[in-house]
């Protein structure tokens, strides 16, 4: 089985990367300015027909995923969305609820009433996921789950990893806690099964990316796909080896950058 999802994050106004989701330029990195998404979605369209959801895994098809929670969320990125047809998984930072920047208890029951799919995106965001205690990691999956379901008033079933550190550990801990479907970072097309749950990997979109890379993620292409598949697999042997070091030195580019 083969799915093509593709991660995004916050749309923002006139460039306020502040407006919606987690501060700061490790952050604002992965947001995309309103004119950009609306091009990065023309793009899309163009290249497949075949955007669905976790719930429909037929085909090869193209899942579109927003991590974090952050407000733009519900608006404009459900409404765009809507205005094509499609519908996106929300991926919730559940500490964040109703925190200035994330969406509110009320929002999340809109988007799930919407047909959008709600899901965990941790408790906390740890950096470092993967780093966790087996208790770490339990706590984690199991109060998010619990929390969206008492918020929605059915079981939530989906989650997505932040930071991008996956382990095997990471998916055993989801999976016991009730979930289904788990998206990493790993930009593949393969879908793996781990008792009983669907791990998917994604291809991520960063602010100053062409919709072209949009598109060729929709439409499996080569020359995209692979590509950012050997950049990840270089940045996971740093993050490997660099640790905490890894995140220092990342961090101290981006400030340079901001």
């Amino acid at each position: 089985m083969q799915a093509l999802a593709i991660m995004y994050h916050d749309v923002v106004e006139n460039g306020d990367f502040e407006s919606s989701g987690f501060s700061g330029e490790g952050a604002h990195v992965y947001k995309l300015r309103h004119q950009d998404f609306v091009r990065h979605l023309d793009a899309i369209a163009a290249a497949t027909s075949a955007v669905s959801t976790v719930h429909k895994l037929e085909g090869r098809p193209v899942l579109l995923t927003f991590d974090d929670g952050g407000v733009s969320s519900h608006h404009p990125i459900a409404d765009l969305l809507e205005s094509r047809g499609w519908r996106g998984h929300f991926l919730i930072t559940t500490d964040r609820i109703g925190t200035p920047g994330f969406l509110t208890e009320a929002q999340l029951r809109e988007l799930d009433r919407r047909g959008h799919i709600v899901g965990s995106h941790s408790c906390s965001h740890p950096t470092r996921m993967a780093v966790l205690t087996r208790a770490e990691l339990d706590r984690e999956w199991r109060q998010s789950i619990a929390r969206l379901s008492a918020v929605l008033g059915d079981a939530v079933k989906v989650a997505s990893v932040p930071g991008g550190y996956y382990s095997r550990e990471v998916a055993e801990s989801a999976a016991e806690a009730g979930i289904e479907a788990l998206f990493t970072s790993e930009p593949t097309a393969r879908v793996a099964m781990l008792n009983g749950c669907r791990v998917l990997g994604r291809y991520v979109v960063q602010r100053g990316m062409e919709p072209r890379w949009s598109a060729g993620f929709a439409a499996g292409s080569p020359s995209y796909c692979w590509r950012q598949s050997a950049l990840w697999k270089a940045k996971r042997v740093a993050k490997s080896l660099g640790g905490k070091t890894y995140l220092q030195l990342r961090q101290a580019i981006l400030d340079r950058k901001a």
